[in-house]
């Protein structure tokens, strides 16, 4: 890849991992459209480049992040009470993050996730329904109260909703957001809960994709040369700023204008998706 291509696959990851529009589909038409061919450095730097986008949400909340709670247990607390009361915000991160461990295991171990990433028509046809889901999930889900508190119930059911982004296209933030909204959290309660869920998932399946692509039956890592390990660098760091700036920009359009007009722009992209496959384009998934 040259630079521009490199520096152009990182803003499409760090613009879309974040927002409710699937990272999967951006990438494809991106690579297809740059005319990126899908050799083991570009598998490698479509993985490894999420790592930045991750960073971005820790340095983003890093007061949030990193905090434990100091409040007083309850009366009567046990032991073990007193020490989730203190870890309070890890511990519902935690809770939703087993679904997609539980979830994700039995889909790998049975072959269905792999069956559903090498199909590009499935990621076009969900980013279209997905957009068509959005056009109305807003009136589906009343508005959330500022009053309701993330509990662990609610942590679990959004990793369950979070679960459903195993199908490529669907977008784990669209899902993870939906969630919460069905939790009766606000728009910007939920999307920043799918921020902070995304830490512990994304690092999880990023690693195991690292970890596959170094030391996996098929790995080949004849593409880590001087040149190209400078390309890794400059995509996350690409990615990790792009992204930090998205998450900015799309709470607060989300708390103020719904999902709508991403429901639109989902459509608009699944529609691409499928004109080309039926125009004969060859496409790729790249991760």
């Amino acid at each position: 890849m040259t630079v521009i291509q490199t520096i152009i696959l990182a803003i499409v990851e760090g613009l879309t991992e974040f927002l409710p529009v699937s990272s999967t589909g951006h990438m494809i038409i991106t690579q297809s459209l740059l005319g990126i061919e899908s050799t083991p450095f570009v598998k490698a730097f479509t993985i490894i480049i999420q790592f930045g986008a991750i960073l971005s949400v820790v340095c983003l909340y890093w007061k949030r992040f990193f905090r434990l709670n100091h409040t007083p247990a309850p009366e009567g607390s046990t032991s073990w009470q007193r020490f989730i009361h203190k870890w309070d915000f890890y511990w519902k991160l935690l809770v939703a993050f087993v679904p997609a461990v539980i979830i994700g295991f039995i889909g790998k171990a049975s072959g269905l996730i792999d069956r559903f990433l090498e199909s590009v028509e499935v990621v076009a046809v969900m980013l279209v329904v997905g957009g068509i889901f959005m056009l109305f999930c807003d009136k589906i889900f009343n508005k959330g109260s500022e009053e309701n508190a993330i509990t662990e119930r609610r942590a679990f059911r959004i990793g369950l909703f979070q679960c459903i982004a195993m199908i490529p296209g669907v977008s784990r933030s669209m899902a993870t957001i939906v969630g919460g909204m069905a939790q009766k959290l606000t728009r910007r309660a939920a999307a920043e809960f799918s921020f902070f869920l995304a830490v512990p998932t994304m690092a999880a399946a990023t690693a195991l994709d690292v970890l596959e692509l170094f030391f996996g039956s098929d790995a080949d890592t004849n593409w880590a040369t001087p040149d190209n390990l400078l390309m890794l660098a400059l995509g996350c760091v690409v990615a990790f700023i792009v992204a930090l700036l998205a998450m900015k920009w799309f709470v607060d359009f989300l708390a103020k204008y719904g999902f709508k007009a991403f429901g639109v722009y989902r459509i608009i992209v699944g529609g691409i998706i499928l004109a080309m496959l039926i125009a004969g384009q060859s496409l790729v998934m790249v991760d």
